[in-house]
């Protein structure tokens, strides 16, 4: 019976954990600049602009920036539905932008494992490679270029 509410307890902490969202500031450095430029190129694609000027000013880098939007479109290429970004103002990461940044915090530390895990279920694993990939190019960019 004590399994019972074990598994009751558990199941109560996941739905809590997934009704806070969370907060651009549990992501590392390289992972909340991504965030930042992919709701930049969002906000771009909506009004029909080119990002690539203002990415590169804002990251300062044209290759972090050329990067920024090489990862951004293999996500769009690979996700199994529409990514949902928040606001550009706006703290709180959608659960979309919690997951890439998961993905980008794991290729900033070389923890393919943590990638896979994060992608399981949601992206097939033969898609998978080239967001590990991507987000490692961007990481190592981001690296140069500090």
């Amino acid at each position: 019976m004590s399994g019972h509410r074990s598994s009751s307890a558990t199941h109560q902490h996941i739905i809590e954990a997934l009704a806070r969202p969370p907060r651009v500031e549990t992501l590392g450095p390289y992972a909340a600049r991504f965030i930042h430029a992919l709701r930049l190129i969002a906000l771009h694609e909506r009004a029909g602009r080119d990002p690539v000027p203002e990415l590169a000013a804002r990251l300062g880098s044209v290759e972090v920036a050329a990067k920024s939007l090489i990862l951004a479109q293999a996500i769009t290429t690979t996700w199994p539905e529409n990514v949902h970004v928040s606001r550009f103002c706006c703290r709180v990461l959608s659960h979309d932008e919690a997951t890439i940044g998961t993905i980008i915090d794991a290729a900033a530390t070389g923890h393919r494992q943590g990638c896979e895990r994060a992608l399981d279920g949601l992206v097939r694993p033969d898609r998978a490679h080239r967001l590990w990939e991507c987000a490692l190019a961007l990481v190592a960019a981001e690296m140069r270029a500090a």
